[in-house]
């Protein structure tokens, strides 16, 4: 696989994933930097007309 530019890698598509779902992928960096890791429980959450992606938090 190619490596991208600097400045395309933030520049993700959505992949439809089933029916009624789509998929984006996350840039490894952010996630390892975060420590999130796989099959970990996410809140995706829409403010004005942005997404704001945040750990699970666990009660």
């Amino acid at each position: 696989m190619a490596v991208r530019k600097q400045k395309d890698q933030q520049i993700r598509k959505l992949i439809r994933l089933g029916k009624n779902s789509l998929v984006v992928s996350l840039p490894i960096l952010i996630v390892q930097k975060l420590g999130w890791k796989e099959k970990q429980k996410v809140v995706v959450k829409k403010v004005g007309r942005k997404l704001v992606i945040y750990d699970w938090p666990r009660r």
